[in-house]
């Protein structure tokens, strides 16, 4: 995906990125986890809406996010097209996102994923993870980066927090790889939420 794809991200970024921190006032912990360059997948929970949103703030590389291709249907599909969405499948195998992903992190950029797969609305930390985070980067030898976010999207927040952990790259079964992926999130989760008592 050519660099020139990304102008409307680039465009809107510096404009919705301030409004955003402005208004949820959110704690970015371990920022500095994030490779500046090379080809990455940034890894993590997902409980709301603009979860992306805080991972977009943490770095100054664009990120092409996978979303539910709903979003591509409905009045805001200028806007994900716009900034460099993928558009997923979710009820289906999509060769078609996954192709896109492929291109993104062969090409050496940044690409966002949600692990599992939809918004968790349950009182659980998380919910099953699906492999595409794990799969992709065992093809293209991309940097894993997790991220845990804890706390509540409310004017000037006082415990919104994103927080990265180390970065690293593949290197057993996938099964394995996932597992590790789910537990290095759960444990960045838990810190957050220690470091509020």
């Amino acid at each position: 995906m050519k660099k020139d794809k990304m102008y409307g991200y680039r465009l809107l970024k510096p404009i919705l990125g301030w409004i955003f921190k402005f208004y949820y006032h959110p704690k970015i912990i371990g920022k500095e986890n994030i490779p500046k360059e090379g080809p990455i997948i940034i890894a993590g929970n997902h409980k709301h809406l603009y979860d992306q949103c805080l991972a977009i703030l943490a770095t100054k590389r664009p990120i092409h996010y996978m979303a539910k291709k709903e979003y591509f249907e409905g009045k805001m599909a200028w806007f994900f097209k716009f900034v460099g969405c993928i558009p997923v499948n979710r009820s289906k195998k999509d060769p078609n996102a996954t192709k896109q992903a492929l291109k993104v992190l062969n090409q050496g950029y940044a690409l966002g994923i949600f692990p599992e797969g939809t918004r968790n609305k349950t009182k659980k930390t998380l919910l099953p993870f699906k492999y595409g985070a794990v799969s992709l980067a065992n093809k293209t030898g991309s940097t894993i980066v997790p991220f845990g976010i804890t706390g509540k999207y409310c004017f000037r927040s006082k415990d919104l927090t994103i927080r990265f952990g180390k970065p690293y790259q593949i290197k057993k079964d996938l099964e394995t790889e996932n597992q590790k992926l789910f537990h290095e999130i759960e444990n960045l989760i838990q810190k957050n939420l220690q470091s509020k008592e």
